[in-house]
């Protein structure tokens, strides 16, 4: 039975945002969905999100746990009786609590790999690190500075119009591996704000394989942040596919390459 709502502080979430070629994007989503594109490329990147004091709605915070995850994810359109929704996608899961790994499509939906995360966040300096087990070479490194500065050279063109993009992706759908279901988890965050970032390096061991993404495909956009926000995750309604949507990429991952 799967929680109906939980809740809890994000402590510190990163938004690292890639903009791809539509067609190989597709390549990579369940036939539910298409891309969503902007400027005719679609939007794929990493959410890497510290979560603090998250429990069941109604229960104290002080049996609140604490967690650091990352989710790879691909914009995306779909189709259903309410009209046209629009969200993400969710290749892969990650966290370093084996709470999570355990419950993780059993008790609340999204099936999460256990990995180890280093990470060090101190005077607008933030280096982050995933190991997993399935890959030699880290799944995520990467070194940022916290700015005020949107970076000129992004398809976004002001830091409010990549805020509404992602704010809108509230709900992101992840496939059970051998599956041909989908679960689906909302984000309901009241008080949304995100800041920009400066890249000193990213390096992605998804992104960067080019036997997923050619290297002529696929560009590193911008990265985002947001501090200190309370929010909830409530389970959406399954989806069904005709075929599993266990891709290689979920079940083990290359070395990665720097793109920056």
């Amino acid at each position: 039975m799967k929680l109906p709502a939980i809740t809890g502080i994000i402590r510190r979430r990163i938004l690292l945002n890639y903009r791809v070629a539509p067609e190989v994007v597709q390549k990579r989503l369940p036939e539910n969905f298409r891309p969503k594109i902007i400027d005719g490329y679609a939007i794929a990147g990493i959410c890497l999100i510290r979560l603090e004091k998250i429990r069941p709605k109604g229960m104290s915070a002080i049996v609140g746990i604490s967690s650091e995850n990352s989710a790879h994810r691909i914009a995306v359109q779909w189709d259903d009786d309410s009209g046209s929704r629009e969200g993400v996608f969710v290749p892969r899961r990650d966290t370093d609590s084996r709470l999570n790994a355990l419950a993780g499509g059993r008790i609340f939906p999204g099936v999460h790999h256990f990995s180890r995360f280093t990470v060090r966040d101190q005077d607008g300096r933030i280096s982050l690190r995933v190991d997993a087990g399935d890959t030699e070479a880290p799944l995520v490194d990467l070194d940022l500075n916290e700015t005020n500065e949107f970076p000129a050279g992004s398809i976004f063109s002001t830091l409010q119009e990549s805020s509404q993009f992602f704010e809108t992706g509230c709900v992101g759908y992840s496939s059970r591996p051998d599956s041909c279901t989908l679960d689906g988890l909302l984000l309901k965050v009241p008080d949304w704000r995100v800041t920009p970032l400066i890249v000193n390096y990213v390096r992605s061991a998804y992104f960067d394989d080019t036997s997923l993404f050619p290297q002529d495909s696929i560009e590193f956009d911008h990265a985002l942040l947001m501090r200190d926000i309370v929010h909830e995750w409530h389970a959406e309604p399954i989806m069904t596919t005709k075929q599993p949507t266990a891709n290689k990429e979920e079940k083990a991952m290359p070395n990665g390459a720097s793109v920056l």
